[in-house]
């Protein structure tokens, strides 16, 4: 998938005219069929089934849909599911630019900003249910998933359950990240893919329960592994370019410690620094190639990386400086590049500014609770991608800067400037 892109001056993209709230579409039935008979040849190739849990409670009632991200045949497996039913799809505004947009927004889709806080949402999304009486199907995660699970949910979803006042029903997919996870720069691979239907509350129980209780639930059901999924159940995943962009996900070596220099090409992944490689197995697992296995599961290399990333920010030594090229998006029509400029990001977020001086933008600590990474963005580059309601940034690095590095340090400095905070108004208070 690409998207449409200009070169213009930073001064021309402030001229251009603004994305302009419009109340959710009611969905055409007639495209929802065209999309529902064009995913079939997918479905018929990944195999896929689901099973269900407790949906007998909902009925043909609207209800609010929470599905993991994995890749983009989530919207396919979503049709799949849940057709005739009509659905209303939460969608990040980059996903809608151009004609297909405009398709999109008949399909009963709205447009939003990815880990910014949007409360216009909450009201389209309240308009979907009560007024358009379609369900609404949000990818709670927003990116998808680089290391097989849960990409950072933003807590306290159970206030926008109790709000809402529908059936929450939760879609956890098996197969999908395995079958074209977003690290192997688009490949597919043949994988029977499957999902579990489960309404995990009813509108008296969203009654009852707490929203930490809301939370908890919603937590449970996304605490999911694909990597651990692939290699309990013995999935052969034996395609000759199965660990190609691996170091997307793992840039650290934890045999040398050198960070950017590490390669995944064919079913290997190696440091080009110390020399050291590790073969992925058919299941997904990481053995030495010579001496010692670290790790042997993605995940358990990913969790060490966040540690390594914490540890920084602790002492104090965490810090990117780096040019980018800037690309800035204000509308549906696509995005402009603006040319190079420089983006930091340290304890006091990030900072971007353009060349020739005219863009200076800062994005607090607290702002997000974590980041718009992506790798190989519309066919692009690797980027960082930053902004608010009116505006959206996204940095393609010129150096050797890891954009998943990026976001584990927003995710620890969040969550330490948040402790921070929450102690400065507990003093305050005293």
């Amino acid at each position: 998938m690409k998207i449409n892109v200009k070169n213009m001056p930073y001064d021309k993209v402030l001229e251009l005219p603004r994305l302009k709230h419009k109340k959710p579409r009611k969905p055409s039935a007639f495209l929802a069929a065209v999309v529902r008979l064009a995913v079939e040849p997918t479905l018929r190739q990944i195999k896929f089934s689901y099973t269900t849990e407790r949906m007998d409670l909902v009925g043909d009632k609207p209800c609010l849909i929470l599905m993991n991200h994995s890749s983009f045949t989530d919207m396919k497996l979503a049709y799949g599911i849940f057709y005739p039913r009509k659905l209303g799809i939460v969608t990040s505004v980059d996903a809608m630019s151009g004609i297909l947009g405009k398709l999109m927004r008949i399909l009963g889709c709205t447009p939003t900003h990815k880990y910014i806080a949007d409360y216009s949402l909450i009201k389209d999304i309240e308009y979907m249910l009560k007024v358009n009486k379609s369900s609404v199907l949000m990818y709670p995660e927003a990116g998808y998933s680089f290391d097989g699970r849960t990409t950072a949910l933003p807590r306290k979803l159970g206030v926008l359950m109790k709000k809402l006042g529908v059936p929450v029903v939760t879609v956890i997919t098996e197969g999908a990240f395995a079958r074209d996870p977003l690290y192997n720069m688009l490949q597919i691979r043949d994988v029977k893919v499957s999902a579990h239907v489960k309404c995990i509350a009813t509108e008296e129980e969203l009654k009852e329960k707490s929203v930490a209780e809301l939370d908890a639930l919603l937590d449970e059901a996304f605490s999911f592994d694909n990597f651990a999924w692939q290699r309990d159940n013995k999935i052969v995943i034996d395609e000759p370019f199965r660990a190609d962009g691996l170091h997307r996900i793992l840039y650290k070596c934890p045999h040398c410690g050198k960070e950017n220099e590490m390669e995944g090409k064919g079913t290997k992944i190696s440091c080009k620094a110390c020399g050291k490689e590790w073969e992925m197995d058919v299941y997904g697992q990481l053995s030495a190639i010579s001496g010692e296995t670290e790790f042997s599961h993605v995940p358990d290399w990913y969790d060490w990386q966040r540690e390594c990333v914490r540890r920084e920010i602790e002492e104090g030594t965490y810090s990117i400086d780096t040019e980018v090229d800037i690309a800035v998006q204000v509308n549906l029509d696509g995005v402009c590049m603006i040319g190079p400029g420089r983006l930091t990001h340290s304890m006091e977020g990030f900072r971007l500014t353009s060349s020739d001086g005219k863009l200076d933008y800062e994005q607090s600590p607290t702002a997000s609770h974590t980041l718009y990474s992506d790798y190989y963005w519309y066919e692009i580059a690797d980027t960082i991608g930053i902004g608010d309601n009116e505006f959206s940034y996204f940095c393609f690095p010129k150096e050797k800067v890891s954009v998943t590095k990026a976001r584990l340090a927003t995710e620890e400095i969040y969550k330490i400037a948040r402790a921070q905070k929450r102690k400065r108004r507990k003093t305050e208070e005293q």
